[in-house]
């Protein structure tokens, strides 16, 4: 059996040292996004997947992977902002900036971990067009609890979807990684 543990920690080191190059290029800029700024980005990212999963024809040279990259570093960043809150100027440095990406990321492959043990690891017989699919229905909920102004009656947070969507990011990465 996999080692999933192994796997993720796996992708999201490729995920983080793109983060942090991204962070010493533009430092914290996207501290000033709003988080339906954040969620319309990410949005953008898995309408896009889904595209390419769709169409036979590709205009841009750049497939499925770095799509699912952004999508788990903007659900970080996103989580970043629910705890600290938008500023009008960037006021985060790349030390602190990762500390926070650490934080977030342990708690959420904690989720996976717990969710993975009760589940029994059935993302591993699910298509990565399914887990696109996923990501997309919990960006609708997410846009339908903003609209809700963050109020919810009986459903998770705005956070536990974003975690979800790093952990259905992780799994499709996981399954394009390997061997057919």
């Amino acid at each position: 059996m996999p080692d999933t543990s192994k796997q993720y920690d796996t992708v999201i080191s490729n995920c983080r040292a793109l983060f942090e190059n991204k962070m010493k290029d533009y430092g914290s800029a996207w501290r000033i996004l709003r988080l339906p700024s954040l969620t319309d980005q990410i949005f953008i990212k898995a309408q896009r997947i889904r595209s390419l999963q769709q169409n036979d024809v590709r205009k841009v040279d750049e497939g499925e992977v770095s799509e699912f990259i952004g999508i788990i570093n903007y659900c970080i960043m996103a989580l970043i902002q629910l705890d600290k809150g938008v500023v009008e100027q960037p006021d985060i440095d790349v030390a602190e900036a990762l500390d926070l990406y650490d934080e977030k990321i342990a708690l959420t492959k904690q989720l996976m971990m717990d969710k993975n043990h009760d589940y029994g690891e059935a993302w591993r017989d699910m298509r990565v067009s399914s887990l696109t699919d996923l990501i997309l229905q919990k960006l609708l909920r997410v846009k339908q609890i903003e609209d809700n102004m963050g109020k919810t009656i009986v459903s998770e947070g705005i956070d536990a979807n974003y975690q979800d969507m790093i952990n259905y990011a992780v799994f499709a990465l996981i399954h394009i990684n390997e061997p057919a």
